[in-house]
């Protein structure tokens, strides 16, 4: 409790007196923001374009993340393969929401607009308790109505389908069927002991399944199943993620997250918070008895499992956190979850790799040596890394744990106190991923 408090009171003061640059961070301006109350990427002074020289770099993993630094940094001239485990690189989940200072990077690579086509705008994250129907989380991106800040509810593959399009029409060559093993003398070993040339910069963007990363990550104890269905008729509105809670111990969501590759039919991304070793007891039980019980905790979800007729509808997704304290090495940059995981209860991680993949690419660009480079692209995601991962340490045991108190505690202390200013500006600057600059003192050019 009293961690959850100092997190929240420090970084209110943060905000309210106007965040510091890093010890070690170059002074820097703000731009304008078409975002209004998110503030678009930091904005640095003192930094030149320096590289003249091609590099040639391998990524392992074409998540978003790995996709992303692939089309930075093939656009600035880099030679660039991308290795994927699969025949045929495909996301893996549901929805997820883009922050305004993702789609900042997704603009920057050429993807902003295929995702928003795809995309649903998102302006509001509302959530009530499921016995008394009181609010108990309420955060708008931007109260003016204007629409000019949002966030984007997207499905992964329509998410994927567009940065992919991006690195590609940079100049990357995506290598598949290539499950990386190991590194060694910058070089990449695969399964089968097929092995890369050798690489000026290895780029591990493998992602929570990867096992190169040396993170040590805590595993969380809920999870949740996750499925992708039609939007149905039903009062709940589009513009906004909608979720129930009872307790700590069941959290029920639905995401508004666009149309399909292929399709124009609206979806929405539903899930069901569960512990993490509680799967195979849901698949066990009948799906009706599932269904009763959601829909007992929130009758308005019940449009939403017409659809679902499987369990093999719904996939289990667990979770844990952990932060790597040096995401470099020898010639290698860790990013995304390689570097840092976390649960999805803030929605940043897409948005975190993303940022990753910007700031990566701006240190290549401003220093000539790479050593010296990833250790400007360490210290520039520092700061924000940290603050994203202890929020979520903070937040995610309110709507996700077997707590008694921790719901009473989000209920009837942080709920209200999220109400007074200058509390809810702050939460805008949270969810958009702007609390604190993202970028350090690198500045996008």
């Amino acid at each position: 409790m009293m961690k959850a408090k100092s997190v929240m009171a420090l970084l209110i003061a943060a905000n309210v007196k106007g965040v510091q640059p890093a010890r070690d961070a170059t002074p820097s301006a703000r731009p304008s923001s078409p975002h209004g109350a998110c503030v678009a990427l930091q904005a640095g002074t003192s930094w030149r374009v320096l590289r003249d020289m091609t590099l040639q770099i391998g990524i392992i993993g074409a998540g978003i993340g790995g996709l992303a630094a692939a089309a930075l940094l093939a656009e600035q001239g880099h030679e660039v393969a991308v290795f994927d485990q699969f025949e045929t690189p495909r996301p893996v989940g549901s929805g997820l929401v883009i922050q305004p200072v993702g789609l900042d990077v997704l603009d920057r690579i050429g993807a902003g607009d295929a995702a928003r086509a795809k995309g649903n705008p998102i302006v509001r994250m509302l959530g009530h308790e499921s016995d008394s129907g009181a609010r108990v989380l309420d955060v708008w991106y931007d109260r003016s109505g204007t629409g000019r800040s949002c966030g984007l509810g997207i499905h992964r593959s329509a998410l994927f389908d567009a940065v992919l399009a991006a690195a590609k029409g940079a100049g990357a060559e995506l290598r598949s069927a290539h499950k990386a093993l190991r590194i060694q003398n910058r070089r990449i070993i695969f399964e089968g002991q097929a092995t890369s040339e050798r690489f000026d910069l290895i780029i591990d963007a493998s992602g929570a399944g990867g096992d190169l990363s040396p993170i040590k990550a805590k595993p969380l104890p809920y999870g949740a199943v996750w499925g992708t269905v039609p939007w149905p008729k039903t009062d709940l509105l589009r513009d906004q993620l909608t979720q129930s809670y009872r307790r700590a111990d069941r959290m029920i969501g639905v995401l508004p997250c666009g149309t399909l590759p292929g399709s124009d039919v609206p979806q929405a991304a539903i899930f069901w918070s569960m512990p993490r070793d509680g799967h195979i007891a849901w698949l066990d039980q009948p799906l009706a008895a599932w269904k009763a019980e959601a829909t007992s905790l929130w009758p308005a979800f019940a449009p939403f499992l017409e659809t679902i007729t499987d369990h093999d509808q719904m996939t289990m997704a667990r979770y844990s956190h952990g932060t790597l304290r040096k995401p470099f090495g020898d010639h290698l940059a860790i990013i995304g979850d390689s570097a840092h995981k976390a649960s999805p209860q803030l929605g940043q991680g897409a948005n975190m790799a993303l940022l990753d993949a910007m700031a990566l690419s701006q240190a290549l660009k401003f220093e000539r040596d790479i050593p010296t480079a990833l250790l400007h692209y360490a210290r520039a995601r520092r700061g924000h890394v940290w603050v994203y991962q202890a929020m979520s340490w903070a937040f995610t045991p309110q709507y996700q744990s077997d707590s008694k108190w921790l719901p009473k505690l989000r209920d009837r202390a942080l709920f209200p106190l999220s109400q007074i200013p200058p509390v809810p500006r702050v939460l805008t600057k949270l969810v958009c991923g702007t609390l604190i600059p993202p970028l350090g003192s690198l500045m996008p050019r």
